[in-house]
């Protein structure tokens, strides 16, 4: 029988420098251990300010190599001292010209798994993101970690059901979905989404988004991180919508099969009638 996974994710203000945001980080990772979290997700470019809301060359400061980059490194370290997976999204750089929307997966003892990369890249106002990344290129990949099989979806990546299902058709239990989210239509949709996504896919997904205001331009992040279950329901409760907060929760992993047994999603799909879907 599967086993019930103690998971945890933080929601966090911006301090205003690399090096105290990835302190602060690290105390919380530190402290999720000790409350038994074998793996924790951080938020969108957890590292530096949501610069997407500007268009700006300065801003490509903020890339660094994955995983060689210092960020990743020293998530590397982080990982085998608290004994958790880490999923660890950062700005990539990975030659000249090439920078990508990425989130780095580190198992328990600090090895580095892989990385996935964004796939679907926003440019609408506050969100200027075609600037800044190219369209992820590394598929959906699910990596095999020390607390069960884990895929990663980022942000925008949420509102395309296609990358949702390649990861369960991978084998996912638990999708993190690291976003930097403001107040507006979105905040409807966070609530809808990723309980759907949760639900047409029957597996578990944490809801990761930023909170408060940050230097450039005038979005709010509204925080309502979450964790969601296979049957939509979410997992204790959601963070505020205000302040910082670390979310520890258990998911009990066994739930999958038995929803899956329950409803046949998987069995009953129809692949055979879907071409016209991948023709735009």
């Amino acid at each position: 029988m599967a086993e019930a996974v103690r998971a945890a994710l933080v929601q966090t203000t911006w301090t205003g420098d690399t090096e105290s945001m990835i302190a602060k980080h690290e105390e919380h990772a530190r402290e999720a251990a000790r409350r038994g979290a074998r793996v924790m997700g951080f938020q969108e470019v957890f590292n530096a300010p949501y610069f997407c809301q500007v268009q700006e060359p300065e801003h490509y400061r903020w890339a660094e190599e994955v995983p060689d980059g210092p960020t990743v490194t020293r998530m590397r370290a982080l990982a085998g001292e608290t004994g958790m997976v880490l999923v660890v999204p950062v700005f990539e750089v990975e030659q000249a010209g090439h920078y990508y929307n990425t989130a780095a997966v580190i198992d328990a003892d600090g090895t580095f798994l892989g990385k996935y990369r964004k796939h679907h890249i926003p440019q609408v106002r506050g969100f200027w993101e075609k600037f800044y990344f190219r369209p992820g290129n590394l598929g959906w990949p699910v990596f095999d970690t020390a607390a069960g099989r884990i895929g990663v979806y980022i942000c925008y990546d949420r509102h395309f059901p296609e990358g949702w299902r390649a990861l369960g058709l991978a084998g996912a239990q638990l999708v993190f979905n690291p976003s930097a989210t403001s107040r507006g239509l979105s905040a409807h949709l966070w609530q809808l989404e990723q309980p759907a996504a949760a639900v047409a896919n029957e597996y578990f997904v944490a809801a990761i988004n930023r909170v408060g205001r940050e230097p450039y331009g005038d979005n709010d992040f509204y925080g309502t991180s979450y964790f969601v279950d296979p049957r939509g329901q979410l997992v204790g409760g959601a963070a505020s919508d205000t302040e910082e907060e670390l979310v520890v929760r258990d998911l009990d992993f066994g739930l999958i099969d038995e929803v899956r047994q329950q409803w046949a999603f998987y069995r009953d799909r129809r692949p055979d009638a879907y071409d016209g879907l991948v023709h735009p």
